[in-house]
């Protein structure tokens, strides 16, 4: 009986296996942050800074962390291209916005020190997660103005993915 069954069990394999190359292999996980959307994160935050008048370091990392978008806009500080990168991926790294990391980081706080983990963390406004359908699939980083104007242009970076 298994000796009739083992032609069929390895043509069906060989169909499936067929079946997924023919597809094409996936490449981009589906809990992940896809291009597009991380484009449309940036633009919002970019017309959120344009509103502003104050020229902002925008960064857009995905779900693992690392970099996806990045724009400087003109005039925007040289310095705050690290650290807009860096909120973006503390904001990724603690699941949280960069803010509240940052109040739990206060002296006598439990997470005091905490910056000077992970090759160095922004601790302040200006990082926020990126939610898709009660997912986390990455982050933003602003940096460029006073720490309301970054979190204020990270959140409406934000808000344009949901």
């Amino acid at each position: 009986m298994l000796r009739r069954l083992l032609p069929l069990f390895c043509a069906s394999l060989l169909f499936m296996a067929s079946t997924a190359l023919a597809a094409g292999p996936k490449t981009h996980l589906p809990g992940d942050l896809t291009m597009q959307e991380a484009l449309t994160v940036q633009n919002a935050a970019l017309e959120k800074a344009r509103a502003q008048g104050v020229p902002m370091n925008i960064a857009v990392v995905d779900a693992g962390g690392h970099l996806k978008t990045f724009v400087r806009q003109d005039g925007a500080f040289l310095g705050s291209i690290d650290v807009s990168i860096k909120k973006a991926v503390t904001a990724r790294y603690f699941n949280m916005p960069t803010s509240a990391l940052g109040a739990a980081a206060q002296p006598g706080k439990e997470l005091f020190g905490i910056e000077a983990t992970n090759g160095g963390l922004v601790i302040f406004g200006g990082g926020e997660l990126l939610v898709r359908q009660g997912v986390v699939v990455g982050a933003i980083g602003v940096s460029g103005g006073s720490v309301a104007e970054d979190t204020n242009v990270a959140r409406a970076g934000a808000a344009a993915l949901k």
